[in-house]
C-alpha cells in the first residue's frame, strides 16, 4: 500500500468542480468557465500570485454552497431573487479549510453588485469579488445552443452597459482588455477548457499530501449531505463505519484513512441526481431509479480523473456492487471487489438501515442484523465483514453515532435557513 499519497491540487479541484457542474447541459462547465474568465483578468491586472490562487480556486467552486440541483439551474439561468443564501453557505464551508479562507470572503461577495459596496475598489476583497462577479455574469449570459462568436459582441454591450451599476469601470475595462481576441471566446466555450486549465492554470504544479486531500474531502463531504436533512449525517456516518470496520479487520494505518476519505466521498455522484429523487417520500419508479443508479457511475468517474485516487475511486465507487453480479452500475463480481470495496457496501447499508428517511425511521439493531444477516447468507455482502460488525457492534455504532451528532449539529446550525433546506 502506497505510504505517501500526494495529488495536484489542480486536478483534484478540477474534477470537483467538473462533479458540481455535470447534473444538466446548461451546468457543464459553468464554473470552469467563470475560473478561465477571472484567471486571465487577474493576469490581466498584474495580480499577486497568492491573490490570482484565490480568486481562481473560489471561481472554481463559487456556487458550492447551491446545494441542490434545482438550485444551481436557477442561478445558472439568473431565475434567483435572493442569491444571498448560496453565497452565505458557500463561505461557511469553505472557511473550516485554513487555507480556503480568503477565498472564502470571495465567495461571499461574489454577487455583491459595485454600486452596493461601500469600500474602495483598491481594496482587495473589493476588486477580486467584482471579478468574480463579471466572470459569473458573463458566463451565464452565454446561450449554449448559439456559436459564440455569433453572439460575444452583444455579450459585450451588455457588460459595457453595466459600468458603474452592477461593475466597476475596472473590471469592466480589464474585460474589455482580454475579450478583444477570438481565441478567447473559443477557449472560454471550449469542450477541452478542463485540460486547458489544468495544464496551463495556477495550479499545475502544486502537489497537496494526504491532510489537505482528507481536509477537501470533508468539505465535499458536507455538499453531498447538506443537500437534504435526511441525508445531512450520510456520509459522516459511511465514512465512519469504513474506517471502524477497517480497523477491527485489521487493515494498515494508511488504509484506514483512505477508507475514511472513500467514505466521505462516495455519494459525490449524487450531486448529479435531483432532490425530487433523492428526497421522495416513497419507492422510486423505474425511471427515477434508472437515473439513481448513474450516481456511483459519476462517482467513480470523478474520482478516477484524479491522479493517485484510483484507489479510492474504486473503494467509494462500488458500494452498489454485490459479489454475483447483481449490483450496480459495474455489474462487478466477487473476484473484482478488494476488501475496501467489501467494506464500503458492509458500511452503506448499515449506515443508510441505522438512519431517518423521508420514508422509514431508522431501524433499532434488531432490524439492522436481521437485514444484514439475510444479505451475507445470500452472498449480497462478505460475510467476514458482516460478522466484524456484529462482534463489534455497540462500538461501531457508537463511533458512528458520535460523527454523526456532529455533522448533525454543524448542518443544524449553519445550514437551517434558506428556502432550499426547509
Amino acid at each position: 500500500m502506497q505510504r505517501q499519497i500526494t495529488v495536484n491540487l489542480g486536478n483534484l479541484i478540477l474534477s470537483l468542480s467538473d462533479a458540481m457542474d455535470l447534473a444538466d447541459p446548461s451546468l457543464i462547465q459553468h464554473q470552469q468557465r467563470t475560473a478561465f474568465v477571472v484567471w486571465e483578468m487577474g493576469k490581466a491586472a498584474g495580480l499577486t500570485n497568492e491573490r490570482l490562487e484565490n480568486i481562481f480556486i473560489a471561481a472554481l467552486l463559487h456556487d458550492i454552497g447551491a446545494l441542490s440541483l434545482e438550485e444551481k439551474i436557477s442561478l445558472r439561468n439568473s431565475e434567483v431573487e435572493n442569491t444571498e443564501d448560496h453565497c452565505i453557505r458557500g463561505e461557511i464551508l469553505f472557511s473550516n479549510i485554513p487555507w480556503l479562507k480568503e477565498s472564502s470572503k470571495i465567495i461571499r461577495c461574489h454577487h455583491n453588485e459595485w454600486q452596493n459596496w461601500k469600500e474602495s475598489i483598491e481594496t482587495p476583497l473589493v476588486f477580486d469579488s467584482q471579478l468574480l462577479c463579471l466572470a459569473d455574469y458573463l458566463e451565464r449570459e452565454i446561450k449554449r445552443d448559439h456559436y459564440i462568436l455569433h453572439q460575444h459582441e452583444n455579450i459585450i454591450l451588455e457588460i459595457e452597459s453595466l459600468s458603474g451599476s452592477l461593475f466597476h469601470s475596472r473590471a469592466i475595462d480589464l474585460f474589455l482588455a482580454i475579450s478583444n481576441r477570438e481565441e478567447f471566446w473559443l477557449d472560454l466555450v471550449s469542450p477541452r477548457l478542463y485540460s486547458f486549465l489544468l495544464n496551463e492554470g495556477p495550479f499545475r504544479k502544486t502537489e497537496i499530501d494526504f491532510s489537505d486531500i482528507s481536509l477537501i474531502s470533508e468539505l465535499f463531504r458536507n455538499i453531498i449531505d447538506f443537500r437534504s436533512r435526511f441525508t445531512s449525517t450520510h456520509s459522516s456516518g459511511v465514512a465512519a463505519s469504513a474506517s471502524m470496520l477497517s480497523k477491527v479487520f485489521g487493515l494498515t494505518a494508511t488504509e484506514i484513512e483512505l477508507m475514511e476519505v472513500a467514505g466521505n466521498l462516495h455519494d459525490i455522484g449524487k450531486l448529479a441526481i435531483p432532490n425530487s429523487i433523492l428526497d421522495k417520500p416513497g419507492k422510486l419508479t423505474k425511471e427515477e431509479m434508472a437515473v439513481m443508479k448513474s450516481h456511483t457511475y459519476y462517482t467513480y468517474s470523478i474520482i478516477n480523473t484524479i491522479g493517485g485516487l484510483k484507489q479510492i475511486a474504486e473503494w467509494a465507487a462500488y458500494h452498489h456492487e454485490r459479489p454475483d453480479g447483481s449490483g450496480y452500475p459495474f455489474h462487478c463480481t466477487a473476484t473484482d471487489l478488494s476488501t475496501g470495496a467489501r467494506i464500503m457496501m458492509v458500511a452503506d447499508i448499515f449506515t443508510a438501515l441505522t438512519e431517518d428517511r423521508p420514508y422509514r425511521k431508522g431501524m433499532s439493531k434488531d432490524g439492522v442484523v436481521q437485514i444484514l444477516k439475510q444479505l451475507s447468507d445470500n452472498r449480497l455482502l462478505d460475510t467476514r465483514i458482516v460478522n466484524l460488525l456484529f462482534d463489534n457492534y455497540e462500538e461501531i455504532y457508537s463511533y458512528v453515532a458520535e460523527k454523526q451528532t456532529a455533522a448533525r449539529n454543524f448542518y443544524e446550525k449553519q445550514f437551517s435557513f434558506g428556502s432550499s433546506q426547509k
